[in-house]
């Protein structure tokens, strides 16, 4: 049995493009569905009445700082009800000697109001996990910490927010040669962008 030509196939080839080239045109063509209809058709209108925060999860990337040192966090939180989240975060605080990871748990409260900005309050606990780089035979140490403050949300559209927010955070931990915990407090800072989506009932 015989292979076929390289020309036969090529002529084969070129039938089958040419074939498909008008349903590829029209792919083309076509305009693209938008994620969200509401969003594309008025992209920065928000939705009269107050915020709707109920069944809606977020997540936030930020960077800021956390005492005098950069730090870099993202938070994911769920709104069981319009006045209540609760928030998980992850950040980390580079540094040269040291770096420093933390995670908290956070309590956010909140009145729902109608328009752009949305404050609201917050309180949590967490852990700080140090790291101390490249200290020879030093190993990474573990603190308790708690945090509470405050923060603004400016939405850009229904979906989409700015976010400001300010914690006092409090550090408990250990000093040489002094016996008991000692605190060591921290004014933290971020800002960053709030994705929102809501959860269907």
């Amino acid at each position: 049995m015989r292979a076929p030509r390289s020309g036969t196939l090529a002529c084969a080839f070129a039938f089958a493009l040419a074939g498909l080239a008008p349903g590829v045109a029209r792919a083309a063509d076509a305009p693209l569905e938008p994620l969200v209809p509401a969003v594309a058709a008025h992209p920065y209108r928000l939705a009269p009445g107050p915020r709707p925060f109920e069944r809606r999860v977020s997540l936030s990337p930020a960077f800021g700082t956390f005492g005098s040192d950069r730090m870099f966090a993202v938070m994911a939180a769920y709104n069981p009800e319009p006045w209540l989240a609760w928030e998980a975060s992850l950040s980390h605080t580079p540094g040269r000697s040291v770096h420093a990871v933390m995670h908290t748990l956070t309590a956010i409260v909140r009145r729902p109001l109608g328009g752009r900005f949305q404050p609201y309050l917050s309180a949590g606990y967490g852990m700080v996990i140090v790291y101390p780089g490249q200290a020879v035979n030093a190993i990474a140490v573990t603190k308790n910490a708690l945090a509470a403050g405050g923060g603004m949300e400016m939405y850009v559209r229904d979906d989409l927010a700015l976010r400001v927010d300010v914690r006092h955070a409090t550090v408990f931990g250990e000093q040489r040669d002094r016996e008991g915990l000692v605190a060591y407090p921290y004014l933290q800072g971020t800002l960053g962008l709030t994705f929102y989506r809501s959860i269907q009932p």
